[in-house]
């Protein structure tokens, strides 16, 4: 079986004219002019599965021409076309008026309008079709033609089953105007007068087992009442506001807010939790290290999110040993799948937990929670499970006992690869040697850390004064082993992580600023990092490379040895402000926003490495997602970081410290939630102002926070 999720299946090139329309879990990618043409990587997908794999419409059997397409919210499109007139005659006499809307199903409206002072009669044909194939073959281009589908037509609908992996897999298509229906296409045959408008609305419902999902945009109901439209509209409103003089950063900021808005998901069992998806159009499903990243990023826009990730990836954490999963007692899952064709996990499963970084990521964005205000009910009912994924940490992650996280995958179908950069050669020595496992790499570390000092402080607020040392004895001692055996005095970094016989991976890579961000660098040793991310070995003008040009394996465009990654670039621009080192991270803020501009205000999954001084604006990489979960999430956690805001709501403080470059003032943001205070943030110059907090319980402090611990605990 190959590795669907890993980057070397990443995903196919769809051309510049592919829309992609994204609702929950289900996404449809089509043509320019809204055709889901057969043999292309086109579909409507539900639950991971291909329902349509063709939809394509005819005018007196020829395709009409497309005049434009835009998506008018990210479930929704409209795509215009046309059909040229009669013999002799240039001009166009038909507007082909086609909205589209996606949600567990699709609803297309279909219009069309003679423009012309004659009337006419038109054929209009729809050809339908469904595989029913899995995401993962869709993407991979591995599609075979599926034995078994029948398809069957009455007078009210069109049909297509499929028994596949012990599910009958169904679609039902219907319409309104009275359509021809055959098995395979739905026709009508409409008389226009001159100026007349004739309309047809066609819904495609998929079902599992006799079971049908109910579509979101059902026929008949304003669109504006549907269930997509009116969480978004929520999600609008409850959203951030940012007034500034530079049109980038706020166009930015506005367009992650809209993307994250529709990367959301939701449980079927729970739909009361709501969580991210990792990024569209391939992975609209959980990702444990994904969603928790993104998470953190949105605490200040909405902690229902982290609180929703963290419920759900607790409902799943590991209970058994299972080498084909990697499921182990504890641990936090890296993918997980509701779809009844999920094949990418190995035993035909739908939950995959080979990460080693997701399970210390779960405890830290817990106590980030608690830092933020979070209700404290809800954050106990979560501590039981942070203690689960702990013994993990000891148990299985240090397996050896050394004192560091390591992984080695435990099938050969598995990821090599564990951490973040998780391609077969996303991890390489500086001559560019392939490390053997189990490797220990060095974020992971520090996420671990973070873990240990966040449980400490649990056991703090408790009174429990043994638990609380019991963890801070462990934090100090990583951070005392990670700084003496990860760094290189020689090079003046740390290295990427530890090989299976303990060796320095010595690349020279973007991981040790998450080490900063973290707090488990040494102060004496944190100088130099800054200086090496934004060395010219690594920061490309546009961001901070993932692997520095001089190393090896450096390659601009591969996937993580040379590109840039926005959602990296934001953990190390939170390092860079924890240290102080204020004037490098504004550089990398600055940077990222600029780049954001050349992809229509929205940063992709990442691009290419390519020095700023050799092109006109970033080169993109050919296959990113976009949007993407933890890259649109990126700008909200440069803007945090530029304000420097710092909450502590158990000790009943709050630092902010505003360090934002002139280009972007006077800034005001609002609609910032800390606990249940909504606060808005104005700054001009070296002058800056917090309002909101009304009461005496909130100390507010406008100095930057001297994160703890930094030397020691």
């Amino acid at each position: 079986m190959t590795q669907p999720w890993a980057p070397q299946a990443a995903p196919v090139r769809h051309g510049a004219d592919t829309v992609t329309l994204v609702e929950g879990s289900t996404f449809c990618l089509s043509g320019g002019g809204g055709d889901i043409c057969a043999g292309r990587s086109h579909g409507l997908f539900v639950r991971d599965t291909r329902v349509v794999s063709r939809w394509e419409l005819t005018i007196n059997g020829e395709v009409p021409e497309p005049l434009a397409g835009r998506s008018v919210e990210p479930f929704a499109a409209t795509f215009l076309g046309h059909v040229t007139g009669r013999a002799g005659r240039a001009t166009s006499e038909l507007l082909i008026d086609r909205r589209r809307y996606v949600g567990d199903g699709m609803r297309e409206d279909i219009t069309l309008r003679n423009v012309t002072a004659h009337e006419a009669t038109y054929v209009l044909s729809l050809t339908i079709d469904a595989d029913f194939a899995d995401l993962f073959e869709v993407k991979e281009e591995r599609v075979s033609a599926p034995d078994g589908v029948r398809s069957a037509a009455d007078a009210s609908a069109l049909r297509i089953t499929l028994r596949r992996h012990e599910h009958l897999l169904g679609l039902t298509v219907r319409a309104d105007a009275d359509p021809t229906i055959t098995a395979n296409a739905m026709t009508w045959r409409v008389h226009l007068a001159a100026h007349a408008d004739w309309t047809a609305s066609v819904e495609a419902v998929p079902s599992v087992d006799d079971i049908t999902i109910a579509l979101r945009h059902p026929r008949g109901r304003p669109v504006e009442h549907a269930m997509p439209a009116m969480k978004l509209r929520e999600w609008r409103q409850q959203s951030p506001r940012v007034r500034t003089a530079d049109r980038t950063l706020a166009q930015v900021l506005e367009r992650s807010v809209e993307d994250l808005g529709a990367l959301r998901i939701f449980e079927p069992e729970h739909p009361e939790r709501p969580v991210v998806a990792a990024g569209a159009p391939w992975f609209m499903a959980l990702f444990g290290r994904d969603s928790l990243l993104t998470s953190w990023m949105l605490m200040p826009l909405d902690a229902s999110l982290a609180i929703g990730t963290l419920q759900t990836l607790a409902a799943h954490q590991g209970q058994a040993i299972d080498p084909a999963t990697e499921e182990e007692p504890g641990k936090i899952l890296h993918e997980i799948r509701f779809g009844p064709t999920a094949t990418f996990t190995l035993g035909g499963r739908n939950v995959y937990y080979g990460t080693a970084d997701a399970t210390p990521l779960f405890v830290m964005l817990l106590g980030e929670l608690r830092r933020w205000g979070v209700e404290d009910t809800v954050v106990r009912a979560l501590l039981p499970h942070a203690d689960r994924a702990l013994d993990w940490v000891e148990k299985f992650g240090d397996a050896d006992g050394d004192g560091f996280v390591e992984y080695a995958r435990s099938t050969s179908h598995g990821l090599a690869n564990q951490g973040w950069k998780d391609s077969w050669d996303g991890v390489t020595f500086a001559d560019g040697r392939i490390p053997e496992p189990p490797i220990a790499l060095a974020e992971v570390q520090g996420y671990t850390y973070a873990a240990f000092v966040a449980r400490s402080h649990f056991a703090a607020e408790a009174g429990d004064k043994a638990t609380a040392q019991h963890w801070a004895e462990k934090a100090r001692h990583l951070k005392e082993a990670f700084n003496e055996t990860f760094w290189l005095p020689d090079r003046g970094w740390f290295a990427m992580g530890l090989d299976g016989a303990k060796r320095p991976i010595d690349a020279l890579a973007s991981n040790m600023g998450h080490c900063l961000w973290t707090g488990i660098v040494d102060d004496d040793k944190a100088e130099a990092v800054a200086d090496h991310l934004l060395s010219d070995e690594m920061f490309s003008g546009w961001g901070i490379r993932t692997l520095a040009t001089s190393m090896t394996a450096y390659n601009p465009m591969s996937y993580h040895n040379g590109s840039v990654w926005p959602h990296d670039n934001a953990l190390c621009v939170a390092g860079l402000m924890r240290y102080g080192f204020v004037t490098h991270a504004q550089r990398v803020v600055e940077a990222q926003l600029e780049a954001a501009e050349w992809f229509g205000d929205r940063l992709p999954e990442l691009f290419c490495g390519l020095p700023r001084a050799e092109y006109d604006g970033p080169v993109p990489y050919p296959t990113a997602c976009s949007p993407q979960a933890w890259a649109s999430a990126a700008p909200l956690l440069l803007l945090r970081s530029l304000l420097r805001l710092d909450p502590g709501i158990p000790s009943g403080r709050l630092w902010y410290a505003p360090a934002v470059p002139e280009r972007y003032l006077p800034l005001q943001v609002s609609g910032l939630w800390v606990g249940r205070w909504q606060l808005t943030i104005d700054v001009d110059g070296e002058h800056s102002t917090l309002t909101g907090v009304d009461d005496a319980s909130l100390l507010v402090l406008n100095e930057p926070r001297r994160t703890m611990p930094r030397r020691a605990l």
